[in-house]
């Protein structure tokens, strides 16, 4: 049986959350949990009903939708974005918010099928082996050439630009996989997100030093550079490290 996917629809078109609707509603693993015709009503629907995937339109009246992404992309559950406009000028800025994907009205079935099949990839669930401890190597390609990297062996991930970047033990890494399919795909390898740019591997952090305004900075092991740990993310953090 496929994972559930959890999605909020947002737009200030009533007939474009229908046509969502019914679109999504040929897949059987995706659940509407609910719409929002704002981005007000985006933001506070995601805190309370916490989806896996907003599908989430551009323009909008008061906050409109890059602006709501900027917000969701600061709640402690992040959900994955997909932009659904009629406007095709904004999808280089969309790309920021490392959305899943850019669709344009009016929606194509075969595009909409191909995002819910990159969505199931980006939350699927790591093998687990008998000793209850998950399995498989990370492939990260670039050049024409894939590299199978061990999760224990990556200290930190981070975004630069255009670019995820793997410090690791033995090198760094770069590529194009966006931060949020990482942190899907590294969850119970023990990473953890400290800031919208930066995943930590927990098992080499070692200090957390106060900064300023509420935040800190982290010290992670065999590493002289201090990564930066946003307020929003301090307490889950402490509660995930501390015993």
């Amino acid at each position: 049986m496929d994972q559930e996917i959890r999605i909020l629809i947002v737009d200030d078109e009533p007939y474009s959350r229908d046509e969502l609707k019914h679109l999504l509603g040929a897949f059987p693993s995706v659940n509407i949990v609910g719409e929002a015709e704002s981005g007000e009503s985006a933001i506070m629907k995601a805190i309370q009903l916490q989806p896996d995937v907003v599908f989430l339109d551009v323009e909008m009246p008061k906050i409109n939708g890059m602006q709501a992404a900027k917000v969701l992309r600061e709640l402690k559950k992040v959900p994955l974005i997909v932009f659904a406009t009629a406007y095709p000028q904004f999808a280089a800025e969309a790309f920021r918010f490392e959305a899943v994907d850019y669709l344009l009205k009016p929606f194509d079935e075969e595009q909409i099928k191909e995002t819910i099949n990159r969505i199931k990839r980006m939350l699927i669930i790591p093998k687990v082996q008998d000793t209850g401890k998950p399995t498989g190597k990370l492939a990260v390609e670039a050049d024409g050439e894939i590299s199978y990297i061990e999760p224990k062996d990556i200290l930190y991930i981070f975004r630069d630009d255009k670019q995820t970047k793997l410090i690791t033990k033995n090198g760094e890494f770069e590529t194009k996989t966006p931060l949020k399919e990482l942190e899907t795909r590294l969850n119970c390898f023990g990473f953890f997100r400290i800031h919208k740019s930066f995943l930590v591997n927990l098992d080499y952090v070692t200090r957390l030093t106060p900064w300023f305004s509420g935040a800190y900075q982290l010290k992670i092991e065999g590493r002289i550079e201090m990564l930066s740990v946003s307020r929003n993310y301090l307490k889950a953090l402490r509660l995930r490290l501390e015993i």
